[in-house]
């Protein structure tokens, strides 16, 4: 068996050809949603998150061979986990990850923390669009809210925890943004106009993340727009095409389901 942490899209897909190569395949994701979502493409799936100590006991328990860490780019703990787990229990660790992409506008600066956008995002003030999710909400909420000349939206899934912690960091309901994507480039420029933005703050997610969509949208209605680097950890070989992960596959593990 091999696990696959999961909960993207891409991972998704990746799961499912794995599975198509002969593997038996569990995959973890975090919430009920993504569940429902892999359950419904025929995957296996185990629902909550894991310490290092929990997954590799739920390696040692369902006998895995191989952990393929999918997960999204900025999951910084999850893999950080996986990658001790696996070597907790010595079974092959392999990482699949989304190329990075780069833009030329004059109008982009990367950053390499939520922190330090947070910092020049306070520098520029104005009405701020900010697509970085709910996990890091509060930094930027902390810094931005009940600053002067700055109004800040938040764009995030529609869920209840999202939303729970909205209200307890005072965040205006009108405000908030819940919507679940992928969104076009069209939807990011009504969305911009819509609201007046005058700078956008996203994350290197890469190009199934949409992140391209959000800077074409600004790049087009000349927005200022921060970008946040992706964490900078030492996963070994990185593999960004599934056939690479299937071939790693093959030559690390023996026995298929």
């Amino acid at each position: 068996m091999i696990i696959v942490l999961a909960g993207t899209s891409d991972a998704r897909g990746l799961a499912l050809r794995i599975q198509q190569n002969g593997y038996r395949v569990l995959t973890t994701v975090v919430t009920d949603n993504a569940a429902e979502e892999m359950k419904a493409a025929g995957l296996d799936v185990h629902v909550g998150r894991l310490s290092d100590v929990e997954l590799a006991q739920l390696i040692r328990s369902k006998n895995v061979q191989a952990v393929v860490d999918a997960s999204h780019p900025f999951a910084e703990e999850a893999s950080k986990n996986a990658m001790s787990a696996a070597k907790q229990v010595n079974v092959p660790y392999i990482r699949y990850e989304r190329e990075s992409q780069s833009f030329e506008y004059e109008k982009l600066i990367v950053v390499d923390s939520y922190e330090e956008a947070a910092r020049l995002a306070m520098e520029k003030r104005g009405v701020i669009m900010l697509t970085t999710g709910s996990k890091t909400l509060h930094i930027f909420a902390e810094k931005l809210l009940n600053l002067p000349n700055t109004r800040l939206i938040a764009r995030m899934l529609p869920r209840k925890d999202n939303m729970e912690k909205c209200e307890q960091l005072h965040f205006p309901q009108k405000n908030i943004v819940a919507m679940q994507g992928p969104f076009s480039k069209e939807l990011d420029k009504a969305l911009f106009k819509h609201f007046g933005v005058t700078l956008l703050i996203t994350k290197e997610s890469g190009k199934a993340g949409f992140v391209d969509e959000k800077v074409e949208a600004a790049m087009e209605l000349g927005i200022e727009t921060i970008v946040i680097n992706r964490p900078r950890l030492d996963y070994g070989i990185v593999y960004s095409t599934f056939s690479e992960v299937i071939s790693a596959l093959n030559q690390l593990v023996s026995i298929k389901s």
